[in-house]
């Protein structure tokens, strides 16, 4: 038996029609996602790869406002994408 039909079983006859569900609690938080470690390390790796290289199309006005000059930018691009 499952759980519901154990509860419907115990109610008799005018408790089990004024019985009201339980209402769900919200979640505060998001439910966990689930990544196979290897899918999920290469996501990171891609991620890491295209915004490296997105940093090289940058304009110094733009590299500026994430507070990143030229040269730092450069370095951070040219890092391999197994590179923290």
């Amino acid at each position: 038996m499952n759980g519901v039909i154990d509860v419907q079983s115990v109610l008799q006859g005018s408790e089990r029609d004024t019985h009201q569900p339980v209402a769900r609690q919200k979640r505060t938080q998001p439910a966990p996602t689930v990544c196979l470690p290897a899918t999920g390390r290469w996501a990171l790796y891609r991620h890491r790869w295209v915004s490296r290289r997105a940093l090289l199309n940058l304009t110094d006005d733009e590299l500026r406002d994430i507070g990143l000059d030229y040269s730092q930018a450069r370095a951070e691009a040219t890092k391999p994408f197994w590179r923290e």
